[in-house]
């Protein structure tokens, strides 16, 4: 006899329960000098859910977050799975238009910001007719009397109900909308814990903008497991090495921008930090070896050598940590136990081995698809399989080393950075007249956009250029360096079309 379906579900929140039931009064969230326990926190999560369930948010629609971190964030994604709504998390950094995009392509019943975003949200043409301030005295008064009319709601939730929405860049300019299932978020806690050993005593220090995977699923991943979370309002070196001083950390992420400060604050901290980190870390590809070394040198941790991407979470290639104190002679990479990886060509055959082939991936964390016209598209994954857009080279012992990006994408302090977005926005000046974008190594960023341009009017020389993409982009994307060149210039294909891997070459030439 088949067991029921309901047999085989467990959901976000089932773990969550438990914790605070196991554990009620041990530390959940940190932030700024006030600290809640799972007992407390589970309490503000049961309120945030009746209140947004007041507000008319149902199981299945989304709910909106325009904040900066602050225990809040954590409490409405946890309300918003307790709910079987979804949350998509906006990404601050993004400017009026492409903010406007990301909130008209999730349609959202409610959206909740905080006080310093409230005026930028209001000067958008967005249509939701809720809005919720987080600072507003009013809500704070509602919020507290939310469980006076009895318990919360708890509807019967799916584990596949789409739970995050987390914004990635596209190849055609604009964000899209990547759904991780509460499936997805559970199995990616999972693998990490089991990956690389992280268990409940282990922190995690959340200091990364929430809108970002890193910061989302590990906190996530840390209150299933009953760890306490530190929340950061932003990055700060000093922040940082007082918590390492006084918490067991089992992952601090660290990745080009933020590596250099973070040294030079470590070798400020005296005495030397007590070895109380798992692992430091992230993306080794982009950071320079030397500095690999001397980072993990000053934390005795290992450096954790991952790859990954919003749609996949950590899982793909990141099984393998490199060692404390040395500098790498390699950054090959392990497959993760938690997922199943092929490598092929263009005709999605498998590749030999020491042959490039472009990276598809299959496993329990994986996301469900990105959201488009009112549901979750799945045509990323129709074959089984989700297309990465990366290059790599399985090795005769396994290991996977990167070669390139199938689709050029710039990887610049953590964010992903498609030419095409910044290209758009150049096209979009009337004194331009061509526009390519291409990537170049950089000490502290690991990679940053340049701009090759062809002028209407080359009397300027393009100082225009960088307030135009100030004003209509976020400040990362906005290119480091802009080259002026003739239009015929650019070198080009049979076709016509540009060729960004000989444009990339003038730079060094």
């Amino acid at each position: 006899m088949n067991a029921p379906a309901t047999a085989f579900q467990l959901c976000l929140t089932d773990l969550f329960l438990k914790r605070a039931r196991m554990h009620p009064e041990k530390k959940a969230i940190s932030h700024a000098g006030r600290t809640l326990t799972y007992r407390e926190l589970e309490v503000r999560v049961r309120r945030w859910a009746a209140f947004l369930h007041v507000c008319g948010l149902r199981r299945g629609q989304r709910l909106a977050i325009w904040s900066e971190n602050r225990p809040e964030y954590l409490e409405l994604q946890l309300a918003a799975a307790r709910l079987g709504a979804m949350i998509a998390c906006l990404n601050w950094r993004l400017q009026g238009a492409e903010q406007l995009h990301c909130l008209r392509l999730v349609e959202p019943a409610v959206v909740v910001v905080s006080s310093r975003y409230r005026q930028a949200l209001d000067a958008l043409a967005h249509g939701v007719a809720r809005v919720v301030d987080l600072d507003e005295p009013a809500v704070s008064e509602a919020f507290m009397r939310a469980l006076e009319d009895g318990e919360s709601p708890r509807p019967d939730v799916h584990p596949e109900d789409g739970f995050l929405i987390l914004y990635t860049s596209g190849t055609t300019g604009l964000p899209k909308g990547a759904v991780i299932s509460q499936r997805a978020s559970v199995a990616r806690a999972m693998a990490y814990a089991s990956e690389y050993g992280i268990g409940g005593e282990d922190g995690f220090i959340a200091w990364s903008p929430f809108f970002h995977m890193a910061a989302t699923d590990h906190s996530l991943a840390t209150l299933m497991l009953g760890g306490h979370v530190i929340v950061q309002d932003g990055f700060s070196a000093a922040a940082i090495c007082e918590t390492l001083a006084c918490e067991r950390i089992g992952w601090l992420l660290a990745m080009p921008g933020v590596i250099e400060p973070l040294i030079d604050a470590l070798k400020s901290a005296s005495p030397r930090l007590a070895p109380r980190l798992g692992m430091v870390g992230s993306m080794a590809d982009l950071v320079p070896r030397q500095q690999i070394a001397e980072l993990t040198w000053l934390v005795s941790a290992p450096y954790l050598n991952s790859f990954g991407s919003t749609e996949t979470g950590l899982a793909p290639a990141s099984g393998a940590l490199l060692e404390a104190g040395q500098v790498p002679e390699n950054l090959s990479k392990r497959e993760s136990c938690w997922c199943h990886i092929r490598l092929v060509d263009d005709d999605n055959q498998d590749v030999p081995q020491g042959t490039p082939g472009n990276m598809l991936v299959r496993g329990p964390g994986l996301f469900s698809g990105y959201w488009s016209q009112g549901r979750i598209g799945r045509e990323e994954l129709a074959d089984g399989w989700f297309h990465l857009g990366d290059m790599f080279v399985r090795n005769a012992d396994g290991a996977l080393d990167f070669v390139d990006r199938s689709k050029y994408l710039i990887k610049t302090g953590g964010e992903n950075v498609y030419p095409a977005e910044i290209e758009r926005v150049l096209l979009a000046h009337p004194g331009v007249i061509e526009a390519v974008v291409v990537r170049r190594s950089d000490d502290r960023w690991g990679e940053v956009p340049v701009a090759f341009v062809a002028l209407k009017d080359e009397s300027g020389l393009g100082d225009f250029l960088e307030a135009h993409c100030r004003e209509h982009l976020a400040g990362y994307k906005v290119p480091k360096e802009f080259r002026v060149v003739a239009a015929e210039a650019f070198p080009r294909n049979s076709t016509g079309k540009i060729q960004k891997s000989q444009v990339e070459a003038m730079l060094h030439g």
